[in-house]
C-alpha cells in the first residue's frame, strides 16, 4: 500500500510512519513545505504526483488554549484542510483516515462516550475538530474518522513528559487535577490502529483510545511510580487550575463497533512509552 502521511513532523505521524514502514508499506511523508494541507492547489498537485492508496491525516492544530484566541486559524487546519484532503482522496480513489478528538463532546457524561453519542463541543478546538469531521464525512462515505484522547508519545509535548520534567527539576510534589477523567492513549498504540484501519478499509466514525480510565492525578502518580521517580502528587480541582479553554470533566471513549481495533490498557501504553523514552525503571 502506498500510504500518504500528513503532518509528518508531528508526534503521531512519526509513529505512523514507523509502524507503516515496519509493516511493509510504501510511506510517503512530505513535510509542511512540500504539502500545505490548507492550499487546495498544493493538495491536488501532491495527490496527482504521489497517487496514494490511503492517507492518514496527522496534520492538526493541537494547541487547545491558543485556539480560543485563534479559532479561525485553527479551523483552517482542523476543519477546512481535512475537507480538502478528503476531497482529493475521493478524486484519486484513496481512503482517508482522519484523527479527531474527545473534545467534540461536552464532557458531561457519566459513562464512556461511543460513536453514536451526539457531539457538543465546548471549546474552539473542539468546534474546529468537529468541523473537520463533518467536512470529511461530507466528502465521501469511504473515509474513516478515528477519535482519540489524552495522547502521549516520545516525539512531542505531552502530559507524561511534562510530569517527568517537573520531577527532574527537583520538585518533591506536583499539584495535578483529579476531577477530569479520561482515556490516556500511547501514540505508538494509536499508530498501529490507524494503519490497521487503512489496511482494512474501515470507514465511518470510530473511537480508538487507550483501554480503561483514570484522572490526570492518577496518570501522574502512575508515571512517577513506573519511572522510579520520588515525587508526590497532590490532587487538586479544575477550579484550582484555570486555563483559557475549559477541559472536559469526562473524556472516556469506548467503541460500540465490533470492527474497530482495540488498544491495550492505558497502563500498558504508559510502560511502552517509558521504555521507548528510556526512563522505565
Amino acid at each position: 500500500m502506498r500510504l500518504l502521511v500528513t503532518g509528518a513532523a508531528g508526534m503521531c505521524a512519526r509513529d505512523v510512519i514507523s509502524v507503516a514502514g515496519d509493516r511493509g508499506h510504501e510511506v510517503l511523508a512530505p513535510d509542511e513545505s512540500e504539502l500545505d494541507v490548507c492550499d487546495r492547489d498544493v493538495v491536488a498537485r501532491v495527490f496527482a504526483e504521489l497517487h496514494p492508496d490511503a492517507v492518514i491525516n496527522c496534520a492538526a492544530w493541537t494547541d487547545v488554549d491558543a485556539a480560543e484566541a485563534a479559532e479561525e486559524a485553527a479551523l483552517a487546519v482542523n476543519g477546512s484542510a481535512a475537507g480538502l484532503l478528503a476531497e482529493a482522496a475521493n478524486a484519486h480513489g484513496a481512503q482517508l483516515v482522519h484523527i479527531s478528538t474527545d473534545y467534540v463532546f461536552d464532557g458531561g457524561a457519566t459513562r464512556p462516550y461511543v460513536e453514536s453519542d451526539v457531539p457538543a463541543p465546548r471549546t474552539a478546538y473542539g468546534r474546529t475538530k468537529l468541523a473537520g469531521e463533518r467536512a470529511v464525512m461530507a466528502a465521501g462515505e469511504s473515509h474513516a474518522i478515528a477519535r482519540t484522547a489524552w495522547l502521549f508519545g516520545v516525539t512531542g509535548r505531552n502530559f507524561v513528559a511534562t510530569m517527568l520534567d517537573l520531577a527532574r527539576d527537583g520538585r518533591e510534589e506536583v499539584a495535578v487535577v483529579a476531577d477530569q477523567i479520561g482515556s490516556p492513549t500511547y501514540s505508538g498504540h494509536l499508530a498501529r490502529a490507524l494503519v490497521e484501519i487503512a489496511e482494512r478499509g474501515l470507514h465511518g466514525v470510530m473511537h480508538v483510545a487507550g483501554g480503561g480510565r483514570c484522572s490526570w492525578a492518577e496518570l501522574a502518580a502512575a508515571t512517577f511510580s513506573a519511572a522510579g521517580v520520588d515525587c508526590q502528587v497532590r490532587p487538586i480541582t479544575t477550579a484550582e487550575f484555570p486555563l483559557p479553554a475549559p477541559r472536559p470533566a469526562w473524556s472516556v471513549l469506548a467503541s460500540e463497533r465490533a470492527d474497530v481495533p482495540r488498544l491495550p490498557p492505558w497502563q500498558d501504553g504508559l510502560i511502552a512509552y517509558l521504555e521507548q523514552a528510556g526512563v522505565a525503571r
